[in-house]
C-alpha cells in the first residue's frame, strides 16, 4: 500500500483493506467515522488513525460475516474512544497493583556527548544489562553522566550487541536513507506473504443464521505475545469471537495492568518450551490451530521449531503472525524494542517535541495500531485462504506503523486538543467480574449493527487454564 495521502480516515481504511486484496464486491458495509482529531496532545492524527484501523478491522469481520451467509452491517467508528484506545491500560479500575515503575530510571531520552539523544529501555531483562554497560547506579542523575561520556551512535551500537533495548533519536529524513528504514519503505504496513500451498479452507464454525454465530467463531488463536501490540491482535480477534488460547513461559515477567487490559476473551496457559514435553504440547497445539501469532524476536522461536515455514509444515492452512519493533528484513530486524524506541527511531518523537527537549507522544500510538493491524492481517488472510488455500504469514512491526502514521496529514498548528472526559467516553467504558474482582475497563471501540464485538470471558490470570483446546 502507498503511504495515505487522503485527508479523511474513511479512505485511510478502504486503502489498507485495498491493499489486502479486499475488492469492492456486492456485500458493501454502512461505514462512518465520526469525530477528529487532535484528541491526543499531538499534531499526528493519531485517533484518526487507529479508528481507520479498527474500522478497517470491523469491515473485515463484517465481510467474514457475510461469507457465512450474513448480510452488511452498519460500523460506526468514533475517534476520540479509538484515541482512548491507544492508552486503554489507562482507564482499568480494580483491586490491585498499579504498574511497576522500577526501571523508570532506565526507561528514558538521554543526551550523549556528541549533543544526540538516545533512548534506553530497561524494561524486563534490558535493565541490567543497560546499567552493567554504563557502569552506573539505577538513578537518572547516575545514567545522565554516564551517557554523557558516551556518542549516541556508539551507545546505541553497544546496546545492541549486547542484547539490550536502545536507539538513537532520529529525524524523519535520517530514518528514510537509514539501511533498515529504506527497507522497512520497501513492504507495505501490512505484510501477507504466502508460506506454501494446503487446500481451501472455508471460514470455521457456524453460519450466520445458526445460534450464537460470530464472524470468527470456530477460529482458533494462539496468542504467544506480551505486553500490547502482540496481545492487542489477540484480544481484538477475540472481540469478535475467536478461541483465544494465551501461552505464556513461567520464566518470563509480567506487567499486571498489561495483562488485565489485553486478555480479556482468552483463556491463558503456561508452557515451558525448554522443557520437550511442553514444545510437544504446543506442537499439538498448532496442529488444531488456524492462528498462530508471536511477538518474540524470530531466533527466539525459530531455535525451537516453530518458525513460520516449519508451522505451514506441521499444520498446513495456518496463518502466522509476527509482530516485533523493527520489522522483519533490515539490519535491525533481531533487535529489541518496544513503543518508545519505534518513536525515537523513525522521527516521530523528534517531530513531536524538538531535539531541545524531546518527547514521545503521550500514548502507545504505535504498540495498539500495530495489534488492530495485525488482526486485520489475520481476517484478511483467513478470507483469502477460503477461496485460494494456502498458508499464509502476516508481518507488522511498530516502526513500520510509526512510518504509515507519520505519512498521513497533521492537524492544524492552532488546533487545540480535546482530550479525554468521563461523559464522552462512558458509552465505551464496560464492567466485568474477574479474577482481580470487579472491574471497569475501556470495551470494544467499534460499533457493529448485527455482531456487536465483545469479549466473552473476562481476563485470565497468566497460567489459569490447561494447555488444551476449550
Amino acid at each position: 500500500m502507498a503511504d495515505a495521502s487522503s485527508t479523511e480516515p474513511a479512505a485511510w481504511t478502504r486503502d489498507l483493506l485495498a491493499s489486502l486484496g479486499r475488492a469492492d464486491i456486492s456485500n458493501q458495509h454502512d461505514l462512518h467515522i465520526d469525530g477528529s482529531d487532535p484528541v491526543i496532545a499531538t499534531r499526528f492524527r493519531a485517533g484518526e488513525a487507529a479508528a481507520s484501523v479498527i474500522a478497517a478491522n470491523a469491515t473485515a469481520a463484517a465481510d467474514l460475516w457475510c461469507a457465512r451467509g450474513g448480510r452488511p452491517q452498519r460500523i460506526e467508528v468514533d475517534v476520540r474512544a479509538a484515541a482512548a484506545s491507544l492508552v486503554s491500560f489507562a482507564y482499568l479500575k480494580y483491586q490491585g497493583a498499579s504498574l511497576d515503575r522500577r526501571g523508570q530510571a532506565t526507561t528514558a531520552l538521554y543526551q550523549a556527548r556528541d549533543g544526540r539523544w538516545i533512548h534506553l529501555h530497561g524494561g524486563f531483562r534490558s535493565r541490567d544489562g543497560t546499567l552493567e554497560l554504563l557502569k552506573c547506579d539505577d538513578d537518572a542523575g547516575s545514567i545522565a553522566k554516564s551517557v554523557a561520556s558516551w556518542d549516541a551512535q556508539a551507545l546505541e551500537d553497544a546496546l545492541a550487541a549486547r542484547g539490550v533495548c536502545g536507539a538513537k533519536l532520529r529525524s524523519a529524513d535520517e530514518w528514510r536513507v537509514h539501511p533498515q528504514g529504506i527497507a522497512l519503505a520497501q513492504v507495505p504496513v501490512v505484510e501477507i506473504l504466502r508460506l506454501g500451498d494446503a487446500p481451501r479452507e472455508p471460514i470455521p464454525g457456524p453460519r450466520a443464521d445458526e445460534r450464537g454465530a460470530r464472524p470468527l467463531l470456530g477460529v482458533r488463536v494462539l496468542d504467544l505475545t506480551r505486553v500490547l501490540a502482540g496481545p492487542t491482535c489477540a484480544r481484538t480477534l477475540a472481540e469478535h469471537g475467536a478461541d483465544v488460547l494465551h501461552v505464556r513461559s513461567p520464566k518470563l515477567p509480567s506487567i499486571e495492568p498489561f495483562v488485565i487490559d489485553t486478555n480479556p476473551g482468552k483463556r491463558s496457559c503456561f508452557l515451558d518450551l525448554d522443557r520437550k514435553e511442553d514444545a510437544q504440547q504446543l506442537r499439538a497445539l498448532v496442529r488444531d490451530a488456524h492462528v498462530f501469532s508471536q511477538g518474540y524476536r524470530p531466533a527466539a522461536l525459530a531455535r525451537r521449531g516453530f518458525a513460520p515455514d516449519e508451522m505451514a509444515q506441521m499444520r498446513p492452512g495456518i496463518i502466522v503472525v509476527s509482530i516485533d519493533c523493527y520489522g522483519h528484513q533490515g539490519p535491525f530486524a533481531q533487535r529489541p524494542g518496544w513503543e518508545q524506541l519505534a518513536q525515537t527511531v523513525t522521527g516521530m518523537a523528534l517531530e513531536h517535541a524538538g531535539d531541545e527537549h524531546p518527547a514521545l507522544v503521550p500514548a502507545a500510538i504505535n504498540d495498539y495500531t500495530t495489534g488492530y493491524l495485525g488482526a486485520l492481517g489475520v481476517m484478511r488472510a483467513l478470507a483469502r485462504r477460503a477461496t485460494e488455500g494456502g498458508s499464509w504469514h502476516v508481518r507488522v512491526s511498530l516502526a513500520r506503523t510509526a512510518m504509515w502514521i507519520m505519512s498521513l496529514p497533521r492537524t492544524a498548528p492552532e488546533a487545540k486538543p480535546g482530550g479525554f472526559d468521563v461523559a464522552s467516553i462512558a458509552p465505551w467504558i464496560i464492567e466485568m467480574d474477574s479474577a482481580w474482582g470487579p472491574l471497569t475497563r475501556l470495551g470494544p471501540i467499534a460499533r457493529m449493527s448485527a455482531t456487536p464485538p465483545r469479549w466473552d470471558r473476562p481476563p485470565a490470570p497468566l497460567g489459569s487454564d490447561p494447555p488444551a483446546w476449550s
